[in-house]
């Protein structure tokens, strides 16, 4: 269990965060163009500091994975992202920072019309919910504080939150330029201590099963290529947007995506490291999910190891903040205020609360943090993917009626797969992931209505 140096700069921290969210709010009510993109003013630095963290968050999801399969992990959760954010750095970050827009369903609204960007609003606060990470937080509270799992959650939103519900994106990026030292410095000091205490490649091969070296990890093929679809959905990531919508500049969106790349890089070397020592060292473990907390527990001293986990803290903390007040806006701004006309700053901050509240419920409900990823993931991707891809070109844009149906029933057929499952008691019905079925029928959509309807869509 934890010591009092560990809670005590466990405390210090969430005092920051509360100091941050207090100083925004003695400054009063917000414009719009300031609480969601930071007037468009976001510089270099903040930028790849605020992607980074954002965009790490599932570190416990990632030493459960690494633990069970090894160098899997960075097959898995590492290669197919980098290939997805180089995608949209070359492709669509200049783009999106040209639109001076606010929000995906802002670009389906200016492309597809009222009725794509309401239903686009929708599930992209769905798939934006941050229950994966606020689960996270749980455990860690759980398994370093003996913290019962429902009180973890809920506290850990609330410190999540809050500062984000004050400031905006601004308060965002101070905090997640904290939460990007801390993370980094955590893992280099647990590598540090590992190599020097036990060695390095020999020691690990050792003692993990062969399967923990293969690039497969003993999963199957299908199963592996489904995550390179579901990291396709960086392509229709509201984080990526929101901050190149923010971005100072054209080139600062660009650029910053290429650091960041080889930041998560460096990032995913040293997680799938420490997993792996993680299993060689403490093979009876019962619970993967807590690996790297155990694995601090047992080889790290007073203050290294509260630095360590005082970084696990940061990286789940750094994703909560963002997809929360990504999930606020697009509920808030994106939905009511579309519909209501009400001041979408203020609705903004009610969609951040509704969102906090209904992560919670999911992530007590739904306790696996791999399962949440990979079912949001699918229906996210599935959905948007197409029609979000192919609306900032005017040659390769759909008609409004069909990026319409297509976001509806390719999400309800991902939802339906996974359904049938459920009810035959199987991972994947008929052996297949749902996110094929989902993506089939976009594709189809999209194939029928530029290639068997010659009418002009777009006038």
């Amino acid at each position: 269990m934890a010591g009092a140096l560990d809670y005590t700069l466990i405390g210090i921290y969430l005092i920051f965060l509360v100091a941050v969210g207090f100083r925004q709010f003695l400054k009063g009510k917000k414009t719009v163009d300031e609480y969601l993109v930071m007037g468009r003013r976001l510089a270099l630095p903040g930028f790849v500091a605020s992607l980074v963290s954002t965009w790490y968050g599932g570190i416990l999801g990632v030493g459960e994975y690494s633990f069970r399969y090894g160098l899997s992990n960075w097959v898995v959760f590492g290669l197919p992202y980098y290939l997805g954010a180089f995608l949209f750095a070359m492709f669509l970050a200049k783009k999106a920072r040209s639109a001076n827009l606010y929000t995906i369903p802002d670009q389906l609204d200016r492309t597809y019309g009222r009725s794509t960007s309401l239903a686009g609003a929708l599930l992209v606060f769905v798939t934006t919910i941050p229950a994966a990470y606020i689960l996270q937080l749980g455990f860690l509270a759980e398994s370093i504080a003996g913290i019962p799992l429902a009180y973890g959650v809920i506290g850990g939103a609330f410190f999540s939150i809050s500062y984000v519900l004050t400031g905006g994106l601004r308060n965002d990026v101070i905090t997640d330029r904290a939460q990007f030292i801390l993370m980094f410095s955590g893992f280099i000091i647990m590598l540090i201590f590992l190599s020097v205490n036990y060695g390095g490649l020999s020691f690990i091969s050792a003692n993990v099963p062969d399967k923990h070296l293969s690039l497969g990890g003993g999963r199957p093929i299908t199963y592996i290529l489904v995550w390179y679809f579901i990291a396709l959905g960086t392509l229709v990531d509201p984080a990526f947007y929101q901050r190149c919508f923010a971005a100072k500049s054209e080139a600062v969106a660009k650029k910053g995506i290429f650091i960041a790349i080889a930041f998560w890089a460096f990032f995913d070397f040293m997680t799938t490291s420490t997993g792996l020592y993680a299993r060689a060292l403490l093979p009876d473990l019962t619970d993967p999910a807590t690996s790297y907390p155990m694995l601090a527990f047992k080889v790290l001293p007073g203050f290294f190891r509260a630095v360590f986990l005082l970084g696990l803290f940061a990286t789940v903390m750094s994703t909560i903040d963002s997809f929360t007040l990504v999930a606020g806006q697009t509920i808030g701004k994106d939905f009511i205020h579309r519909i209501w006309g009400r001041d979408a700053a203020r609705m903004t901050q009610i969609g951040i609360i509704l969102a906090g509240l209904l992560a919670i419920v999911i992530a007590l409900f739904k306790r696996s943090i791999v399962a949440i990823w990979y079912d949001l993931g699918s229906i996210s991707t599935a959905s948007l993917l197409i029609p979000l891809a192919s609306s900032f070109g005017a040659r390769w844009r759909m008609s409004r009626e069909a990026a319409f149906f297509s976001i509806i029933f390719s999400g309800l057929v991902v939802v339906a797969w996974m359904g049938l499952g459920s009810i035959y008691d199987r991972e994947r019905f008929l052996d297949i992931d749902p996110i094929y079925p989902g993506l089939f029928c976009s594709i189809m959509f999209f194939l029928f209505d530029k290639y068997l309807f010659s009418r002009d869509n777009y006038k």
